[in-house]
């Protein structure tokens, strides 16, 4: 710890955080979750274990005139197996709403993923280390603090050199948000630059971000999970991991994603619902899956391995599932006005993959996903689109 500061040590407690849907007391600290317990009671595999505790759109808030800040947190950091470690997850710490300063935890636990397929993977427990802020203005000012979108992050201690309070009500909406890695952060370098950050920022929103790589798979357990958590606005960004991971046949998919829209009306009868459907992504439009990892020129892309012949049978590709996903909206919708569907290349298509290409043929770069919080911003929250914030 940096003993230069008269410092003031404050608890993390729940309401100082914001999109979390669940805290777990560890014998460190807390580690937030984007998933409740009993949702997580009903995970089937690691990979979406590991994704919902990233805890990607999660930030700490509260009000201060501290010009210095420190907090301690224990990250987990994942390795695949004969690969470079990633670069240490950044804190993006905003002053007011605009990003000031960037911090690093070094060290900490390390998942080594030992089969990128079955995503098997060994724990290495490491120290806890600390995120330092420093020149901050003298002021009083509200502080987000918003954690690693690809870390693990347990929070164990957060220190000040003048008091804290909490961060006042500004009265925004909350936008809840489902999807994919992309919609989770892949291939961004930091948390307030993922595509759902930018877009709540450009709709003056909060975000509860429930993006989980690899696991937006309609599952049961996931949309209880969105029906029982208070919201404004809501979006689901269904598709990819449908067809990359050759879940369900066309058959098995429109009653489900029927299903997933049912529970959320549950809880959320009248809020605004927008429905998105894939993003372009050329391996996958015709071609079904399952996606495998290639290394054939020595860079990890992915590849689909389906056989486009068997589309005829049932399988999924991206131009099935927006086909169906654009006629079940369009049919519930007769009866739920709120309901709206937005075709994914309207967010990122062919022009887009052009100026900015997929670098392992599925996930966006940063530009990427600056395009597609730009786009959806215009198209969701703007004066013609469903969640119009904008007051007459």
């Amino acid at each position: 710890m940096n003993t230069e500061h008269d410092w003031t040590t404050t608890p993390v407690t729940a309401d100082m955080l914001r999109g979390f849907l669940d805290l777990e007391v560890t014998t460190h600290g807390l580690l937030p979750h984007r998933l409740p317990a009993p949702a997580r009671r009903q995970i089937p595999d690691e990979q979406l274990t590991l994704a919902e505790a990233q805890p990607s759109g999660v930030r700490l808030v509260f009000r201060t005139k501290a010009t210095a800040i420190e907090l301690d947190t224990l990250p987990t950091k994942r390795v695949y197996q004969g690969f470079p470690a990633p670069a240490d997850g950044v804190y993006d710490l905003l002053v007011d709403g605009r990003l000031a300063a960037q911090a690093t935890v070094p060290g900490g636990n390390v998942r080594m993923i030992t089969d990128m397929v079955i995503q098997t993977s060994e724990l290495h427990e490491g120290p806890v280390g600390t995120a330092r802020f420093t020149g901050l203005p003298a002021r009083d000012k509200d502080i987000e603090i918003w954690l690693p979108h690809t870390e693990i992050t347990e929070l164990i201690s957060l220190r000040t050199n003048a008091p804290v309070d909490l961060a006042p009500d500004h009265g925004r909406k909350v936008w809840l948000h489902h999807g994919s890695s992309i919609s989770h952060g892949s291939n961004a370098t930091h948390p307030t630059a993922i595509w759902p950050a930018l877009a709540a920022a450009r709709g003056g929103v909060e975000l509860v971000n429930l993006g989980f790589g690899g696991s937006a798979l309609l599952d049961p357990f996931t949309a209880r999970a969105m029906r029982d958590t208070p919201a404004d606005l809501i979006s689901l960004k269904i598709g990819i991991n449908i067809v990359n991971t050759d879940a369900m046949r066309l058959r098995a998919f429109a009653p489900a994603v029927h299903g997933f829209l049912d529970t959320i009306r549950e809880g959320h009868p009248t809020t605004p619902l927008l429905v998105v459907s894939p993003v372009l992504c050329p391996v996958q439009e015709g071609t079904p899956g399952p996606l495998m990892p290639d290394f054939a020129n020595g860079t990890l892309k992915f590849k689909a391995t389906g056989d486009p012949a068997e589309r005829a049978a049932g399988r999924l590709t991206l131009i099935v599932i927006r086909e169906e996903l654009a006629r079940i909206v369009g049919q519930r919708a007769v009866e739920d006005p709120n309901l709206h569907y937005l075709d994914g290349r309207e967010l990122y298509g062919e022009q887009d993959y052009a100026e900015f290409p997929l670098p392992d043929e599925v996930h966006p770069d940063p530009a990427g996903h600056h395009r597609i919080g730009e786009n959806f911003a215009q198209l969701a929250f703007g004066d013609d689109g469903p969640f119009a914030t904008k007051t007459a």
